[in-house]
């Protein structure tokens, strides 16, 4: 039994990893081989056309995002699904955890320890929101001595948003990314970086 688990353990990661890799091959493919059929005929169509095109728009948009003007066009769908009621808490996290596995909008130092008063306890959080951003309303609603830091839970998708006093937190030298995956994993990550208070 216990050689039945360490070699599921090695295989499970293994398939699972593949299952997704294919099933965004196959998915992307599906939904733009036909346009490709039409456009280049049956015969030079090959597979993978699909998918190697989908990467080439993705490396086209992104390269043209720098543009102010084209990037308001590429928001524009975003923007849109925003308003949609079913939609909106759909789009909003995806959009947020690419964001936050992206480092987006975080500070070089938005890494931290959380020390919890009265406890020996620490928690690793991501600066969110700091105080004097009049455009938003948590900020606003912070003291000058306060952040808002996201607390998140490992082997879930999920976590705690706190506000905690700047002298409750230190900053780690992490990025969200390496934090989130480190959290996430439990500590038990194989690809985490060595990081100091």
């Amino acid at each position: 039994m216990q050689w039945l688990l360490k070699g599921l353990a090695i295989l499970l990661p293994i398939v699972i990893t593949i299952a997704l890799v294919r099933w965004l091959l196959v998915t992307v493919e599906t939904g733009l081989s036909p346009i490709w059929v039409a456009l280049v005929g049956e015969q030079y169509y090959f597979p993978g056309l699909a998918f190697l095109s989908f990467l080439l728009i993705a490396v086209v948009i992104g390269f043209s995002s720098r543009w102010l003007w084209i990037n308001s066009l590429w928001q524009m769908p975003g923007k849109f699904m925003n308003k949609m009621p079913l939609l909106r808490s759909l789009y909003g996290t995806i959009n947020d955890v690419f964001d936050m596995m992206s480092g987006k909008n975080f500070a070089d130092e938005s890494v931290v320890l959380v020390s919890l008063p009265n406890s020996q306890l620490q928690l690793i959080g991501i600066v969110t929101k700091t105080p004097g951003q009049d455009d938003d309303k948590l900020s606003r609603n912070l003291n000058d001595d306060q952040v808002a830091v996201f607390l998140p839970m490992s082997y879930n998708v999920g976590g705690y948003m706190v506000m905690v006093p700047r002298d409750c937190i230190t900053s780690l030298d992490m990025t969200p990314a390496e934090a989130l995956q480190l959290t996430l994993s439990g500590g038990l990550s194989k690809t985490q970086h060595s990081s100091k208070p």
